[in-house]
């Protein structure tokens, strides 16, 4: 056993080399199959569903309050969680069960790939920790040299919409959206902040931007809304100027850096003509008292009492 300091401060007893590992968010699942280790995770939340290996493991049910006693059974010798979506409750619990518990807190892009470097010692993988943050970096230079002469595009990031939510300026997705040369117009110090519609047509952003498991679901998404009484003030929906990204987006993991490259190509695809964006073709008007409601990104528990499970896609 050796002593380490996790994001939250806390000095933690844990193994030379974990052998038996409990994510409990699925960002910090994402980074154990990015490291290579997956073979030591015995235990995930229900919401861990990438890659696809990740769902077949046992699950300890939510983030927000998994099934100790599932945990316990595990025999976990690490539980891995994360300040956004985990609570301080279950990291005293798992403390007086004598379950060393490493806590993360990334809140910008480069923070995650921080994070994912600590993992990867903590995990006694340090090499491949060091492989791919390098090759994230790369990319992101890359990005980069692409758009160092290319103005920002100002987008709002559609969180949720009834009521509209948005993120704020310190979060790790509005880190990711200043990565792909855009720029939120939403300036908030608190993470998810409700604004009105009143206030979006006034700072007219030039895109919105939707996070969706597949591009048709956000193509959807942006369908309803621009039928919705009002919408159509805004230039961003008369032009059909909307962005659909992986909802990688929404993770503090490495496949982050995807979704900000697909961001990039989105809002200046003039500064990637060797990757043309395909044109987004005009919807058929949606049928009046049939307008389906846009799926939710999946957001803290802190956003809606009522999404408080589908927070835990983080």
């Amino acid at each position: 056993m050796h002593e380490v300091v996790d994001e939250f401060g806390r000095t933690v007893r844990v193994p030379l080399v974990p052998s038996r590992i409990v994510s409990l968010a699925p960002s910090l699942t994402e980074t154990i199959y990015a490291l290579g280790v997956q073979d030591r995770l015995v235990g995930d939340t229900d919401f861990c569903d990438y890659p696809a290996d990740a769902q077949k493991k046992p699950k300890v049910g939510g983030a927000v309050n998994p099934n100790l006693e599932q945990i316990a059974a595990l025999r976990p010798d690490l539980v891995l969680v994360t300040k956004e979506l985990n609570r301080m409750e279950t990291l005293r619990a798992l403390d007086t069960l004598g379950i060393p518990a490493y806590a993360t807190d990334a809140r910008t892009v480069d923070d995650i790939l921080t994070t994912t470097l600590k993992l990867a010692d903590l995990l006694g993988v340090p090499d491949a920790g060091k492989r791919v943050t390098a090759d994230l970096r790369a990319r992101l230079a890359a990005l980069h040299d692409n758009l160092h002469a290319t103005p920002p595009t100002r987008v709002l990031f559609v969180v949720w919409t009834e009521p509209l939510i948005s993120v704020g300026k310190q979060t790790f997705i509005a880190d990711a959206i200043r990565k792909a040369d855009g720029v939120s117009i939403v300036d908030a110090a608190q993470d998810w902040p409700q604004i009105s519609l009143e206030e979006v047509a006034r700072l007219q952003p030039e895109y919105l931007v939707f996070a969706a498991s597949h591009s048709e679901t956000g193509a959807r998404d942006f369908d309803a809304l621009a039928n919705r009484p009002g919408w159509r003030i805004l230039d961003a929906v008369r032009n059909r100027h909307f962005a659909v990204i992986s909802d990688a987006v929404n993770r503090p993991a490495p496949r982050i850096v995807s979704a900000i490259e697909d961001l990039a190509h989105q809002l200046h695809p003039a500064a990637f003509p060797e990757n043309p964006v395909p044109e987004k073709s005009a919807a058929a008007p949606a049928r009046a008292g049939n307008i389906p409601a846009p799926s939710p990104a999946r957001i803290t528990r802190d956003v809606l009492p009522s999404t408080q499970e589908t927070a835990c896609a983080r």
